[in-house]
């Protein structure tokens, strides 16, 4: 027998100076810590589509609630500070001691994977999902979380730094209603972009409220200099959602809604389903509130049922009168827009971010209720089975005038045989499908520029002329007569629609390569709805692209680079203008009667301008100079501070009154930091640094504090000031959550630099211009700062001396070398991979943007017309 203990040293032996892999290798993660290490399991993906599903989990809770029976409102706010809230009017988190951990429920929920109320179904008799993760991740992957929850007659109040809590479940007063408040600032440590998008989180809101009638969603962006705000409310459900789904279409019967329920497995099926005029199917899935994207059993029930029981319906009502084309069920599939909702209690997700339903049993039961109700409904509306059934006749012809077409194509070499190349293709020489790639480009000019600029062995180049077909409402066989769209096909060689073959696909990537103007920008939306509506296999296996031409190409000294956007741009002129800067306190000097003049240069002792002494010995260091790596890194103490005090200008108040408020104290915590809370008591505005010491104040003047929430009344009618049935005054209290990163920022200043808040403004005199806090020296010049927060503007300015920038419009303004060098040559260019995450939004996109009614597309540009950068005119 061997020795175990000499096999496992021996196991556990590594190179040399290094541990080997033993017991001690193993790490053992729970709850936070696992969650903040590999966010990617708990939410998909750190990019903006798993930012914004930290929103969906919390709202997920509150509809929960709403499904429950408890909630009938909801509010969610974006904030200046980048942060975001949802308030709800449910039952409220509970906040009594969890018997098992000792702690308050709340602490639990916030803090514990796999903790919540959803585990059995005493609570909550469906819920979007069982893995108790949602508002913990939340939580984890925050910088910051507030919870307050309004029950049992008291406000409950709690905060967190990363997942762990600052204190313990602490009252704030009495509440006369109940319901729960999260707001939360996701942590710039994880997402690479914190930036929330009003348009992502309004068409999960919408949906939301069609899902669940009766329930009011509020969406209300602060962030913008006049804040917007939209309502999302249906007191119809589905019905109202797929005619919203169907407004810039023309429908041919009114909305079906039927459902039905399966007692003994206890889960419900909704179907609403709508045909219009136009060519292309929309058959959305829901379950639990939850968008199943990838579909699951629960759609492959629905299309089973739909084929069968409208097949039936068809053949008993014979063929129609002249036509001699067989409906297939293929057929059905033109102009349905369809959605399944069901509510299952235990459902079974693929994957945590729940994008496919396995549940077995589902099928059956959405199969059995949509052959009843689709059938009953048949009967009884003659009318619109009559159109349905006409609808899919004309599907049939058109099914058979594509099959001609492609016939006839195919006896010229054309489009789907694989052969007859058009003619304008500048082909590649390798045959290695996925290395190869594919551009369409543009105009004619463009194309030849692109062939000069690329590598021939594995990039070919098809010149558009002008703008495609618009496929939208296009038929098969118009889509075959187009001379452009037949010379995409055959390029790209995998056929369409039904034949699409990803096997016979002749480039790994095709790229569209437009300018960056408006035209452009119409060729790639034409270009895309292409793609979507007759290659959905080649958009969703990622092998479309976007090419990303420079922005900005920048000559100094007979060099150039090339600047793919504006946050680039930024940072290279920042760069720029800190090299060999330095900023002391004005007048500072170094013996040699350095000092700014009256034009802002500066002069020596001689009174010439130049950086050395007058007799070519470099100048010594400035008391107090900031430089180098230091001064980058006030640079980027600025930024925040200004990002915060624009957050902060939005409560319009002085920004100068306010700055008065950071105060001298022996504890770092508030020492040169400014208030976070402001208690407003009889017209007098006290600020408060701490939760505690809006606690002292609430005890020492026998005060209530009046909610915050959307939901919450004055107390017995009480306004602020007033008195509530207790006798106790209630005031407001203002929490300032845009402080929280303003005094990050400002301890760094204090701490790194030795300055205080004073130095942002200038300082007050009467009738003469204020002296200047600081001068920014570089190159022998200084120029004159009134406060700090001038540094960012005056680097900038500093930076942008002796460039020559130049803005790019189009394609054209480049020549093949530029195109290569900057959009082409796969070491330096920028490829955006077109991704299907949300089938249905993109669906509604380009139905709005394409299809043949004006008023969807006249309320689109309205909305949008002020968000639009670099229009040329």
């Amino acid at each position: 027998m061997a020795d175990s203990s000499k096999s496992d040293e021996a196991a556990g032996a590594g190179e040399a100076g290094k541990p080997g892999y033993g017991g001690h290798s193993i790490r053992v993660l729970e709850g936070i810590e696992a969650v903040r290490l590999r966010p990617g399991m708990y939410i998909g993906d750190t990019t903006t589509r798993g930012l914004h599903h930290l929103v969906y989990e919390v709202v997920d809770n509150s509809i929960d609630e709403a499904m429950a029976g408890y909630c009938r409102n909801v509010h969610v706010t974006l904030h200046p500070d980048g942060s975001a809230s949802v308030v709800d009017d449910g039952r409220g988190i509970p906040v009594d001691v969890h018997p098992d951990s000792g702690v308050s429920a709340l602490e639990v929920v916030l803090t514990k994977v796999h903790a919540g109320g959803k585990f059995d179904h005493d609570t909550y008799k469906v819920s979007g999902g069982l893995h108790g993760v949602g508002v913990t991740v939340v939580n984890a992957l925050s910088e910051w979380l507030d919870a307050e929850v309004r029950r049992e007659g008291q406000v409950w109040r709690q905060e967190y730094e990363r997942g762990i809590p600052k204190g313990p479940v602490a009252p704030q007063g009495p509440a006369k209603t109940t319901g729960t408040t999260i707001r939360f600032l996701p942590d710039a440590q994880i997402f690479p972009k914190i930036e929330f998008d009003y348009d992502i989180l309004e068409r999960r809101l919408r949906e939301l409220a069609f899902l669940n009638k009766g329930v009011r969603i509020r969406l209300t962006d602060e962030r913008t200099e006049e804040p917007k705000s939209e309502e999302f409310y249906s007191s119809e459900g589905l019905s109202e959602f797929v005619a919203y789904l169907n407004r810039a279409q023309s429908a041919i019967q009114s909305p079906a809604v039927f459902g039905g329920r399966d007692d003994e497995r206890n889960v419900e099926v909704e179907v609403a389903m709508q045909y219009n005029d136009s060519i292309s199917e929309m058959v959305v899935s829901y379950c639990n509130n939850i968008n199943t994207i990838e579909g699951g059993t629960h759609l492959t029930g629905f299309r089973a049922a739909l084929t069968r029981t409208l097949n039936q319906y068809a053949k008993a009502a014979g063929p129609s009168k002249g036509k001699d084309v067989a409906i297939s069920g293929e057929d059905f599939k033109e102009g349905l827009t369809a959605i399944v909702s069901v509510r299952v209690p235990d459902p079974q997700f693929e994957g945590q971010t729940k994008t496919k339903l396995g549940n077995g049993e589902v099928e059956g039961i959405v199969a059995r209720v949509v052959n009843e109700k689709l059938a009953e409904y048949l009967e009884t509306n003659p009318a619109a089975a009559k159109n349905i059934v006409k609808k899919a006749q004309l599907a049939a012809e058109a099914r058979e005038a594509a099959r001609k077409a492609r016939e006839l194509v195919r006896n010229r070499k054309g489009v789907l045989s694989g052969g007859g190349l058009p003619g304008k293709l500048m082909d590649c020489t390798t045959r290695d499908q996925e290395a190869s790639e594919l551009f369409l480009v543009e105009g004619d000019s463009a194309g030849g520029t692109a062939e000069g600029g690329r590598d021939r062995l594995y990039q070919a180049i098809l010149p558009l002329r002008g703008k495609i077909l618009n496929v939208e409402r296009a038929r098969l066989d118009r889509v075959l007569n187009n001379e452009e769209v037949r010379n995409i096909i055959t390029a790209v060689g995998n056929g369409i629609g039904e034949e699409e073959d990803p096997g016979r696909r002749r480039y790994g990537k095709v790229v569209m390569m437009s300018d960056a103007d408006v035209d452009g920008s119409h060729i790639r939306t034409l270009l895309m709805t292409f793609f979507y509506r007759q290659m959905p296999r080649l958009v969703a296996e990622g092998h479309l692209y976007v090419a990303q031409p420079p922005l900005y190409m920048i000559t100094s000294k007979k060099e150039r680079r090339y600047v793919q956007t504006e946050e680039a741009m930024s940072a290279i002129l920042m760069d720029t203008g800190l090299a060999g800067a330095e900023l002391v306190p004005a007048g500072d000097g170094d013996g040699d009667g350095y000092a700014a003049d009256g034009d802002g240069q500066a002069a020596d002792g001689d009174g010439h301008a130049g950086g050395g002494n007058g007799d070519g010995r470099p100048r010594a260091e400035a008391p107090g100079a900031i430089r180098g790596e230091k001064l980058k890194a006030l640079l980027e103490v600025m930024a925040g501070v200004e990002s915060g005090l624009r957050a902060f200008g939005r409560r319009n108040r002085p920004v100068r009154d306010f700055l008065a408020y950071a105060r001298e104290s022996d504890d770092p915590k508030v020492d040169g930091l400014l208030p976070q809370f402001l208690i407003e008591d009889r017209g007098a505005e006290v600020p408060c640094w701490t939760e505690s010491e809006c606690d002292a104040y609430r005890h020492e003047h026998g005060v209530d504090f009046l909610s915050d929430s959307d939901f919450e009344p004055a107390a017995d009618g009480a306004g602020a000031d007033g008195a509530g049935g207790d006798g106790r005054r209630k005031v407001r209290r203002v929490e300032l959550h845009e402080i929280k990163a303003l005094n990050k920022h400002l301890a760094r200043l204090r701490d790194e630099f030795g300055l205080r808040a004073d130095v942002l403004l200038p300082h007050e005199v009467t009738g003469d211009e204020p002296p200047p806090r600081f001068d920014l020296r570089r190159d022998g010049e200084a120029t004159r700062l009134l406060d700090l927060r001038g540094l960012l503007p005056t680097v900038r300015k500093i930076g942008e001396k002796g460039m020559k920038i130049t803005r790019f419009k189009g394609l054209g303004e480049m020549d093949a070398e530029q195109l290569w060098e900057t959009t082409m040559d796969p070491s330096r260019r920028t490829l955006l991979q077109v991704k299907l995450d949300d089938a249905a939004a993109a669906n509604d996109l380009f139905t709005t943007l394409m299809g043949d009614d004006v008023e969807p597309r006249r309320e689109f540009i309205e909305k949008h017309a002020l968000e639009v950068k670099n229009l040329d005119v």
